[in-house]
């Protein structure tokens, strides 16, 4: 897949999952993912992709520090009902990076790795955001502004004509450039800015 530059200059996540080290799918558990798989899932790269990969990163780090995170062993809650605004794609990125899964999630072997039930929709919350560890009960409030990194004035007009088919090649190359340039913005310039990701 031929992406932007910048996609590999975000940081990654490493985990941990109990399951693919016993169904044999990684002989030491250890997972990698990056931005780029977080774009595959959701087939394109936007601010919302983006800040559900940085959302879920920040909030799996407050939780376990130094030590590996474990797919499969937080729960997700997100404050929007899963039809509401872009709610749903947020879920299925931090269902990627997490293991969450929803009521059609894996239930799991002999009492063991279940999935089924750790992504829930609608639930009332201080922020956008709460993981949660399933061992210890630690949890962490999380949320997104946006509003911070601001599309460029050009955007409305150019998507406008992109939409409507009356944008030529050169005017549909600078809306795809303008549209990344605030997701790379939004993920190397802002990665650390508590303006814009908040955990409480």
């Amino acid at each position: 897949m031929s992406h932007p530059e910048f996609f590999e200059r975000v940081p990654r996540l490493r985990a941990r999952d109990p399951l693919a080290e016993f169904l044999g799918a990684s002989d030491d558990g250890i997972l990698e993912y990056g931005y780029a798989d977080a774009v595959r899932l959701a087939g394109h790269s936007c601010p919302t992709v983006a800040a559900a990969y940085r959302i879920t990163l920040l909030g799996l780090a407050r939780l376990y520090g130094r030590e590996l995170p474990e797919r499969g062993g937080v729960r997700v809650d997100i404050r929007q009902a899963q039809e509401e605004g872009v709610a749903g794609v947020i879920g299925a990125v931090a269902s990627l990076l997490t293991g969450t899964a929803g009521e059609g999630g894996f239930r799991g072997l002999g009492g063991r790795f279940g999935r089924r039930g750790l992504l829930r929709y609608g639930v009332t919350l201080p922020l956008d955001y709460r993981f949660t560890r399933l061992d210890t009960g630690a949890a962490v409030d999380c949320g997104v502004d946006l509003r911070h990194v601001p599309a460029d004035p050009e955007m409305p007009l150019l998507m406008q004509k992109c939409l409507q088919g009356q944008a030529d090649r050169q005017e549909r190359e600078r809306f795809a450039g303008l549209w990344q340039d605030r997701v790379r913005r939004l993920l190397t310039e802002h990665w650390e800015d508590p303006r814009v990701f908040v955990a409480g």
